[in-house]
Formats: C-alpha cells, structure tokens, sequence
C-alpha cells in the first residue's frame, strides 16, 4: 500500500475518533484537555492536526454540532428550499461552490449493465480519509470513502457494472479528488453519470438544490419532490447514493437535529458538516 495512503488515514482515523467523541458529548463542551486524553496525543499536536483536517479548531467545531444548532439551520432551511422548489430542480446545480451538472444512464445502458464501458478507477487521500472514485469518459459514476484499499469497496463498484471493464488509476484519481476539495476560488466544473431509478434520481437531484452549510430533514427532502409523505421511501433513496459527498447525502439529518446514521460513519458525517460550516463562515 503506498505510504501516503497509510499516513493519510492513519491522521484520519485519528481525527475521526476525535470527532465521535465530541459528537457523543457536544452539550458539555468538552475542554481540548479531555479531547487530547481521550484520543491519547498531546493537545498541541491535536489542535495543529485537527485544524488541518476539519478546517477550524476542536471547540468551533463542538459549536457546529448542537442538537440546538442544527434544528436553527433545519428552520433557516426551509424558506431557502421552498425556493429552490418554486424553480423547479432540473438542470445544472450548485453544489459547494463547484459548479455540478449531471445525467441519469438510459434505460438501455442500465440494462446491459455497462457492456462496453470503461471505468476508471482508484484511491486518493481526502481531507476525510481515503477515498475510492470511478469515472467514465463522462464523468464520474461512482465515490465512497474507506478506511484502506480493499476489494469489498470495488465489488461494490464492479457489481452496478457487472458488463463494464475497469482501469485502476490512482494518478487519475488523486486528481479528482484534489479538484472536488480545492478552494473556493479555484473551483472548476464536474459532470456527475447517475443510475437508479426514476424516484432516487429525483431524491438525489433535490439533494444537489441543498447547498453547502445548509442542513434538511428527510420530511423537508420529501416535500421538496412533491411527496411530502414519502420520507421513509426517501431515506432509503438517501441512502442507496454511491457518490457521496458530491450527491450531499452528509447534509439530511433527522428532525431532532441528531446527525443520524451515514453509510461511510457518522463521525465522518459530522466532519464534512463542520468543514461545510466553517466554510460557509469565512
């Protein structure tokens, strides 16, 4: 395994333990001391590391995670996505000030399971841990985060594309990923390819209307498709995404303002949450 990607999720894994702890105790607003004894590092070398990865220091963060926050941002939420609503979700989207455009697979390339097809693919280290990312030639198809290179992640890959022939490249994806995370201000165009059904392209194309720093509910998701009573249908249309963090699956958190479950952990969850808001916040 290359010595980056071990560094590299090694400080994540770090982090990550970091950030459940204040996650589990945000409402008693732990002092960098008890972080520092709980992950076992000095607190100096976690407030250097912890900054570098989240964005902003331990005890701003503690501050993006109350329950009582989030409810705010949940109310701030809804007259910005009754907007989006109103203008309908169709076409290209905004999403963190990277300019997002996206396509769903036609029926017949999802029937032939991407026969003929050919998939790049392969690992990067991101601000959030190693990531895993395949893209065809018009786009990208596929992004989960992981704790190291494995199969079971690229079976995941390989089995949505059973007819396709794949290409590992981790050069290639080490530039994905670096374009996804760059700054602001050096922002450059993605094209997502998409493939599931007519109801999750419709959950995930309201999901790219949800803007960086804001935050939904499922129900508010819901609405948002004109089905406002189909929240359960669309937590599992939430959960089904296979590009995450492009599709912002991390900003529906549920009613009570908890940050809730995350296919790729919820510690990972609350991390991009407090990046975003930092972010935002500048």
């Amino acid at each position: 395994m290359d010595n980056s990607f071990s560094e590299g999720t090694a400080d994540y894994l770090r982090i990550e333990r970091a950030i459940a702890f204040l996650c589990e105790h945000a409402e008693e607003q732990p002092s960098l001391s008890d972080l520092a004894k709980y992950a076992g590092i000095s607190e100096h070398h976690l407030q250097r590391l912890f900054s570098r990865w989240v964005g902003v220091s331990p005890k701003r963060f503690v501050q993006f995670l109350t329950k009582q926050r989030a409810k705010q941002m949940l109310t701030q939420s809804r007259t910005v996505l009754d907007t989006a609503h109103d203008l309908g979700l169709s076409g290209p989207s905004r999403l963190h000030d990277l300019l997002i455009s996206c396509e769903a697979m036609t029926p017949g390339e999802i029937k032939s399971l991407g026969m003929g097809l050919l998939i790049h693919h392969g690992y990067a280290v991101s601000p959030f841990g190693l990531a895993y990312i395949g893209w065809t030639d018009r786009g990208i198809c596929h992004m989960a985060f992981c704790q190291c290179p494995q199969y079971e992640i690229e079976e995941t890959l390989r089995e949505r594309w059973i007819g396709a022939s794949f290409q590992r490249d981790d050069k290639g994806a080490t530039t994905y990923i670096d374009q996804i995370f760059q700054t602001k201000s050096n922002k450059q165009p993605l094209h997502l390819v998409l493939k599931g059904t007519n109801f999750q392209l419709k959950v995930w194309e309201a999901l790219l209307a949800v803007e960086e720093g804001q935050l939904v509910s499922y129900s508010q998701l819901a609405t948002m498709i004109g089905s406002p009573k189909a929240s359960r249908a669309v937590g599992t249309a939430v959960a089904s995404n296979q590009i995450g963090f492009l599709i912002p699956c991390h900003r529906v958190i549920r009613e009570t303002g908890e940050v809730g479950n995350f296919r790729w952990g919820s510690a990972r969850k609350a991390a991009i949450q407090g990046w975003e808001a930092a972010r935002v916040s500048e």
